[in-house]
């Protein structure tokens, strides 16, 4: 250490600090960072505009993919602006064709709770008897959306989530057809 703690002499609360042996080295990083380590030692190259203010300048990194966002995703299947994405690889969107089978059920049936209850009351008023109006609807099943183009083919399987699933699909399928028109 080149100069002495000058707080090591006066008021005892200042008697704080490290000391170091004379004609030794201090430790690495103390008291002073070591050279080529953490922030740089040279100053940054300034900033030098090379147009004049307002002047726009062209734009010379990696072209824009012509893809763009996301329009449309149906399953596995994603429209791009000019494309479309399927795990089978890229197909061109202009002249796809696209298909839609629905492949899903709904049943409604008569719950066991309502029949329970139906049987409970009917022996204490006939009332019970409308327990047997209680329906529930439930809905298996798969929407299958294919789509062809560019010489390949590509199919997924959308679960159908309720009887107006399908709807929905050929609703995203509509839109994925008139942009292939375009």
């Amino acid at each position: 250490m080149s100069t002495p703690n000058p707080y090591r002499d006066g008021e005892p609360e200042y008697q704080w600090g490290p000391s170091q042996p004379p004609g030794s080295t201090p430790a690495y990083g103390y008291p002073n960072a070591a050279p080529g380590y953490g922030y740089p030692q040279d100053p940054a190259p300034g900033y030098s505009q090379t147009q004049p203010a307002g002047v726009p300048v062209p734009y010379t990194g990696p072209p824009a993919p012509t893809g763009g966002a996301p329009l449309v995703s149906i399953g596995d299947i994603t429209v791009m602006g000019d494309s479309i994405v399927t795990p089978a690889g890229t197909m061109p969107l202009k002249g796809s064709v696209w298909n839609a089978t629905d492949m899903s059920r709904t049943e409604e049936k008569i719950p066991t709770h309502a029949i329970v209850l139906a049987i409970v009351f009917f022996i204490f008023c006939l009332l019970g008897l409308l327990f047997l109006l209680m329906k529930e609807k439930t809905t298996t099943g798969f929407i299958q959306v294919t789509v062809t183009s560019g010489g390949k083919h590509h199919s997924t399987m959308i679960p159908a989530q309720g009887p107006e699933t399908f709807q929905m699909v050929m609703g995203q399928i509509n839109y994925a057809r008139s942009l292939s028109t375009m």
